[in-house]
């Protein structure tokens, strides 16, 4: 019997070290909680589904999640510097934002247009090739030839406001948005003109 009770016993212990070994399953988004707090929080500067709302403010529907919450948290955390957005994030807590990330993921973005079309030609270049003679490599290398980006790596591009990409271009370029040092590297070695061409042309990616 007590030989018995010994197995028996290990054997629990051993079931239960196994259990705390595998890895626990990631929490799933709650889109209808994601969507309160966009109601509440977000949706004055970002529009209820974050599609087209003030050309000073990104679109971040259909933006990916995983870039959502990252950039929440470095607001949060001061890595990104911005006065609103600090202020926004400070109450979120890491579920809040997964939720709101995700629900805005969730959205479609809406297409948008290039509007100006003495420098769209330049705007095209960049983005699909470059500036060999800077050493400015193609945006379409990261962010893919259509805009979509890469999950967890790299925004979704396009569609996007002219006025909010020349923003963070230049933001970049004065190291004023310190939390990309890929982007600080390339923005650096761009002008105006190239700046306003690339961000144009982003705007009426699809």
């Amino acid at each position: 019997m007590k030989t018995a009770a010994f197995l028996l016993s290990s054997m629990v212990l051993m079931s239960g070290a196994a259990n705390a070994a595998e890895p626990q399953a990631a929490t799933k988004p709650d889109l209808t909680k994601g969507q309160a707090i966009s109601s509440q929080v977000c949706a004055a500067c970002h529009t209820a589904d974050g599609s087209r709302g003030s050309p000073a403010n990104p679109i971040i529907a259909g933006q990916h999640a995983d870039y959502l919450a990252k950039q929440l948290h470095e607001f949060k955390s001061g890595k990104r510097k911005n006065p609103v957005m600090s202020g926004m994030a400070a109450p979120l807590s890491d579920a809040d934002i997964r939720n709101v990330s995700a629900f805005y993921a969730s959205k479609g973005a809406k297409p948008g247009f290039a509007k100006n079309k003495e420098l769209i030609t330049l705007g095209e270049k960049i983005y699909r090739g470059g500036i060999a003679d800077k050493q400015v490599p193609a945006c379409a290398g990261c962010h893919s030839p259509n805009g979509a980006g890469i999950p967890a790596q790299y925004p979704r591009l396009g569609g996007q406001h002219s006025d909010y990409t020349e923003a963070q271009l230049t933001a970049f370029r004065a190291g004023g948005r310190p939390n990309s040092p890929q982007m600080l590297a390339i923005a650096a070695k761009m002008s105006d003109r190239e700046i306003k061409a690339v961000s144009d042309y982003i705007a009426g990616l699809r």
